[in-house]
C-alpha cells in the first residue's frame, strides 16, 4: 500500500513523540514510547514505497530514520517469500511490530553444555503485533517469515543505530558467537520533511 500524506504525518508525529522522549535523558523502553510505536504499526498507510521492496534472496533491512545523536533508529525489514535471518542478538533493547503477512520468532538462551537452545515455542506476529526485545532480558532469536509464498514486512526500533551496532549471529550447534555488523539495505533515508507540496496546495 502506497504512502498517503496522512500516513507521512502520521510516521512525522511518532519520530516527534520519540524525540521527545529522548530529551533530556537518554531514550529507555517506556508505556508512552510502546503505546506510540502499537499505534504506528496499527496502521498500514505510511511506510514509504523505497521502503518495501524485497531481494530475492536476502531479507532488506530499510533506515527510515535515526536519531542524530544514534539514540534510536526505526526500521522496515522486509522478508522475501520463506526467508530469514541466522540466530542472532542486537546489544541494545528494541520493539518489533508487524505491519504486513506474518513473521515467526523463535528465542534461544545457552544451555550448560554452552550450546544455543530454543527457549519455549515459537511466536508468530500478526499485523498490528508488538514484541519487545531487550538483552536484559535475554535478546537472543531468529525471526523468519511465516509465508512461502508471499512478503512479509515487520518495522523494529532499536535503543541505538542498529546498522551500525556491533552484535552477534551464533552457532546454535556450538554456542560460538561470531561478531557482525548489519549496515542497512540502501545508502539513502525517506524525505520525510519536505511538506511543500502539500503547503502549496492549501495556498491555491
Amino acid at each position: 500500500m502506497p504512502e498517503s500524506h496522512d500516513g507521512l504525518e502520521r510516521l512525522r508525529r511518532f519520530i516527534a513523540i520519540a524525540t521527545r522522549l529522548a530529551s533530556p535523558a537518554a531514550l529507555a523502553q517506556s508505556a508512552e514510547l510502546e503505546a506510540a510505536f502499537a499505534d504506528l504499526v496499527r496502521h498500514d498507510d505510511w511506510l514509504p514505497e523505497a521502503c518495501t521492496v524485497p531481494h530475492p534472496q536476502y531479507y532488506q533491512q530499510y533506515l527510515l530514520h535515526c536519531d542524530p545523536l544514534e539514540r534510536f533508529s526505526l526500521v522496515s525489514f522486509v522478508w522475501g517469500p520463506g526467508q530469514s535471518t541466522p540466530v542472532h542478538d542486537h546489544e541494545v533493547w528494541g520493539y518489533v511490530g508487524m505491519l504486513r503477512g506474518a513473521e515467526v520468532n523463535q528465542r534461544y538462551v545457552r544451555d550448560p553444555e554452552g550450546r544455543i537452545a530454543p527457549e519455549g515455542a515459537a511466536t508468530t506476529l500478526q499485523p498490528g503485533d508488538v514484541e519487545r526485545l531487550s538483552p536484559a532480558e535475554g535478546d537472543i532469536h531468529r525471526v523468519s517469515n511465516a509465508h512461502a509464498d508471499r512478503v512479509s514486512i515487520s518495522v523494529h526500533m532499536y535503543g541505538g543505530n542498529i546498522g551500525a551496532v556491533s552484535r552477534h549471529v551464533y552457532d546454535p550447534a556450538t554456542g560460538q558467537a561470531k561478531p557482525f555488523v548489519s549496515g542497512y539495505s540502501s545508502a539513502s533515508v525517506p524525505n520525510l520533511w519536505d511538506r511543500s507540496q502539500f503547503l502549496r496546495a492549501s495556498l491555491a
